[in-house]
């Protein structure tokens, strides 16, 4: 399947310091007694594998079967027992209570508009129990309006090369992403191309707050660098954390 390649390529595409500073802000944020954590939007495991080896209970969610297979493939390499289950994070009616829940890589930011955005914040809001942690990140319009137009990353290596391109899209502060993976084939003995289109919208940093009020959440902190960092007008990432 040609989204498995993708999936396997995306995996091997993130850079893994991301993985440890988002490991960081979750050590900050939620201590060692935490009970059951749920990775919202999951992927392919790798920030749940960490969870996991650092001592947290964690569960993971996503939509994509082919991430999830990944995901079971890195908690195998890794000796671990984590639950993976295939979920929308749009209607979680089926997950039970949890102590906290996280959600990173701007999942949020491809929702379509404020509504699933919002539905999205009641579904994690239902499925907290009464106190319960939930934190997440989003890029923010900078990031959308003034990094990604015109933006664009390759590399290449023996076997394989990137492409990257980003453009304004048609929405406020959203973007379109083409990424292209050129993968060497020794059975065809030629080049095959994989790619997918990805669009991404985020929103003024009030409309956050007030979706998450909306939702019921409160104690609602914004910070960036991984929560190291105070905003400024040309942070590329906010980090919230809120209670339910």
């Amino acid at each position: 399947m040609i989204y498995s390649s993708f999936a396997k390529l995306y995996d091997e595409l993130m850079e893994p310091t991301m993985y440890d500073q988002w490991l960081d802000f979750v050590e900050q944020e939620l201590p060692k007694t935490t009970g059951q954590i749920l990775d919202l939007a999951c992927g392919a495991g790798r920030l749940a594998v960490m969870l996991a080896q650092n001592g947290y209970q964690v569960s993971g969610v996503d939509l994509s079967e082919e991430m999830l297979a990944l995901a079971e493939m890195h908690a195998r390499e890794a000796d671990l027992a984590i639950p993976f289950m295939q979920g929308n994070m749009l209607d979680l009616s089926a997950l039970g209570q949890y102590s906290a829940v996280t959600c990173f890589a701007d999942s949020f930011c491809y929702l379509q508009d404020e509504a699933q955005v919002l539905q999205a914040f009641k579904e994690v809001y239902q499925h907290l129990e009464n106190d319960g942690k939930f934190i997440f990140d989003v890029i923010t319009p900078y990031q959308t309006d003034e990094v990604y137009p015109g933006y664009m990353y390759n590399y290449t290596t023996e076997d394989q090369a990137f492409i990257w391109s980003s453009f304004a899209d048609e929405f406020e502060h959203s973007a379109v992403h083409e990424l292209t993976f050129f993968v060497w084939n020794e059975a065809l003995a030629s080049y095959e191309r994989v790619s997918e289109i990805h669009h991404e919208r985020t929103y003024e940093l009030e409309v956050y707050q007030r979706l998450l009020t909306q939702a019921g959440f409160k104690d609602i902190t914004v910070s960036a660098d991984f929560g190291k960092g105070e905003l400024t007008l040309e942070t590329t990432r906010w980090f919230f954390s809120c209670h339910k």
